[in-house]
């Protein structure tokens, strides 16, 4: 079955936190609303259900760092020459 989640970044918190999240026709929807949206949607599984653990609303723990920051870069948030 199909899951999605979306994390949101606010420079308020130490770190990204769940925003939402769901299986089935909610990950659809989720998706959906994303691309509606403009917001960039990465389609590996595996990301998904690496970070469907963490609970709506909990921040992203420092061992999911690493794939975020792989995924950003990915989307093109960021720019992967960090030295400009």
């Amino acid at each position: 079955m199909r899951k999605a989640l979306a994390v949101k970044y606010d420079s308020r918190y130490p770190a990204p936190f769940v925003l939402a999240k769901g299986h089935g026709e909610l990950a659809e929807r989720i998706i959906r609303t994303a691309e509606q949206h403009g917001v960039p949607v990465e389609k590996r599984g595996s990301l998904a259900e690496t970070l469907y653990e963490i609970e709506i609303g909990e921040l992203v723990p420092e061992e999911f760092y690493r794939v975020l920051a792989e995924l950003l870069v990915f989307v093109g948030w960021i720019d992967d020459d960090l030295g400009d």
